[in-house]
């Protein structure tokens, strides 16, 4: 872009080249239109929320968040790091007559880490992005001007959990093995459930006990879904897919020369999406197929991700 351009006028070239590329773009339109920034959530409704609230019989809630800390096992180079400050500099002086005092935290660590929740400004193919929206467009070094996750309204629908190792008969399941369309349909069956239009999926690998037994060994593979798997539930109309595991897919990948395909499906291609390192364990224990799932998610202008603690209520 001509450097000698100023304020309105490079704004504008900007946006142009944004629909320029966009009409060239390598993936496919939005169904809800040009505009569209939220892909998958248009099939939030009043009466998505009303129908989930009828699962709730028990009262019982579930924290499908994990604790995050300095040794919550990360896709490099990604950390976490917290500091507790008191007033007065650090010696912990007293304030006023009451002699109060206090604490505050400053924290350093990146959104991707932990239990998360991947916008759709995650991953895209050449630098396309959901609805073909070019990263020129809309990445900024201080955050995304579109797809932000700050952005998303509460995420509050159906949650189904497809307990997996029952299935294959695994308490971890092995690394590299797929979920697609064949085990989905299976386990459903088996869990007396029927996939919907607007529910979130979450699956339960056993994978997340890996992450304190062997840090290494959690983060070099682990068992997800597939790519043929990732497109039936698109076709199916969920509005997320989540798992025990920090990608959700499997991995190694199915095809190796592809690198984060369930990601590009997801997120870049239907709008779909992911929520990575779920608490699972207690709803497979309690058979809790269904359950109303609740996200208010944090509001950090224009991130990418965001730390998550979604609840599951029965």
């Amino acid at each position: 872009m001509n450097h000698t351009l100023r304020g309105g006028a490079a704004a504008l070239l900007l946006t142009l080249a944004g629909h320029a590329l966009a009409a060239d773009g390598p993936l496919p339109p939005s169904p809800w239109g040009p505009d569209d920034t939220l892909g998958s959530l248009n099939r939030l409704s009043p009466q998505k929320v009303l129908e989930a609230a009828k699962l709730i019989t028990t009262g019982k809630t579930y924290a499908l968040g994990g604790v995050t800390g300095r040794n919550t096992p990360a896709y490099a180079p990604r950390t976490f790091d917290i500091t507790v400050l008191q007033p007065g500099n650090g010696t912990g002086s007293t304030m006023g007559a009451n002699k109060a005092t206090g604490n505050d935290d400053l924290l350093r660590t990146w959104m991707g880490i932990g239990s998360q929740i991947d916008g759709l400004g995650h991953m895209g193919s050449e630098h396309f992005y959901y609805n073909n929206n070019h990263a020129e467009a809309f990445v900024t070094p201080k955050g995304l001007t579109k797809f932000g996750t700050h952005a998303l309204p509460p995420m509050v629908t159906r949650g189904v959990l497809l307990d997996m190792t029952q299935h294959f008969e695994q308490d971890p399941i092995a690394a590299g093995t797929p979920f697609n369309r064949a085990e989905i349909d299976a386990v459903a069956k088996a869990q007396g459930i029927t996939l919907q239009e607007g529910d979130v999926v979450l699956f339960h690998t056993g994978w997340a006990a890996m992450a304190d037994a062997d840090p290494t060994a959690f983060m070099s593979g682990e068992p997800g879904l597939g790519l043929e798997g990732a497109r039936y539930l698109a076709e199916l109309g969920v509005i997320a897919v989540g798992s025990d595991s920090w990608a959700v897919e499997a991995l190694p990948f199915e095809d190796p020369t592809l690198v984060f395909p369930v990601h590009v499906e997801l997120l870049a291609k239907n709008g779909i999406y992911i929520l990575e390192s779920m608490v699972t364990k207690d709803l497979a224990a309690d058979a809790a197929y269904e359950f109303l799932f609740v996200l208010g998610q944090p509001r950090f202008e224009g991130a990418v991700q965001a730390i998550i603690n979604p609840i599951g209520i029965r």
